[in-house]
């Protein structure tokens, strides 16, 4: 049996260059991502009202930048809920297949093949889950029950 290699600064400096080295994703290439998917996103007629409410533009494409380089490149940079945050925001499925398409195609416009491919797994699986977990939270789904879970 194999340990689990521990969490430790240096393990996931090393992931997070390979990754880059993978990918082509930088802190760079996935600011660029955000910038220019919020510059189509706040231009759509679906979305584009969900964003009116950011008044901070630097500090949201901050946050967000963080987040995608936590989840794309395993940088530990972001710190917060993003359910908590999108629960709010009287979100549906028209909302997610929007967002996920205006992302898809920022990605490929804007990464390497390997790194668009990375993020848009990334984002299709972040889209399932902030839609079922809303679903759920408003009541339009059961939760879902995992295995040792009484019932």
């Amino acid at each position: 049996m194999t340990q689990p290699i521990p969490e430790t600064a240096e393990h996931r400096a090393a992931l997070t260059r390979a990754i880059t080295e993978q990918t082509g994703l930088d802190e760079a290439a996935i600011e660029r991502v955000v910038r220019a998917f919020y510059a189509a996103a706040r231009r759509d007629p679906l979305l584009g009202p969900v964003f009116d409410r950011v008044t901070e533009w630097e500090h949201h494409t901050a946050r967000v930048s963080a987040f995608w380089s936590s989840v794309a490149r395993m940088t530990g940079s972001y710190h917060g809920n993003p359910m908590a945050a999108h629960l709010p925001l009287g979100l549906g499925p028209a909302h997610f297949a929007r967002w996920l398409a205006l992302f898809e195609a920022t990605a490929q416009a804007e990464c390497t093949p390997e790194g668009a491919a990375h993020l848009i797994e990334r984002a299709r699986r972040i889209a399932r889950s902030l839609e079922m977990g809303i679903a759920v939270q408003r009541g339009e789904l059961p939760p879902v029950r995992r295995r040792g879970q009484g019932g």
